[in-house]
């Protein structure tokens, strides 16, 4: 199961969706696309806002806590929220753990 514990300044991505083999895990390509493509739209946008740690996980400090930073993270919750809902058993979300 994929869990995404998100802490006031910190979000982490850990474990595996387990939906399907290797190569075609549908939810553990969702999770990374939604959470790769809102790392690299903050990261154009204002590179000193987060620091991405890959070594176990992901794991994402935010720094600044702008708008546009807070507008990406809340629509990256959003639509892991979304894909909880439909892989509950594949994805967990935790909230001010």
């Amino acid at each position: 199961m994929i869990v995404v514990e998100k802490k006031k300044d910190k979000i982490s991505i850990l474990g595996h969706a387990l939906y399907e083999d290797y190569g075609k895990d549908i939810v553990c390509s969702a999770v990374s696309s939604i959470v790769i493509t809102t790392i690299n739209g903050i990261l154009i946008i204002n590179k000193d806002a987060i620091k991405v740690n890959t070594n176990k996980g992901i794991e994402i400090d935010l720094l600044k806590s702008d708008k546009v930073t807070l507008s990406l993270i809340e629509n990256m919750m959003l639509l892991l929220k979304d894909l909880e809902k439909q892989y509950p058993k594949n994805i967990k979300i935790k909230e001010g753990v």
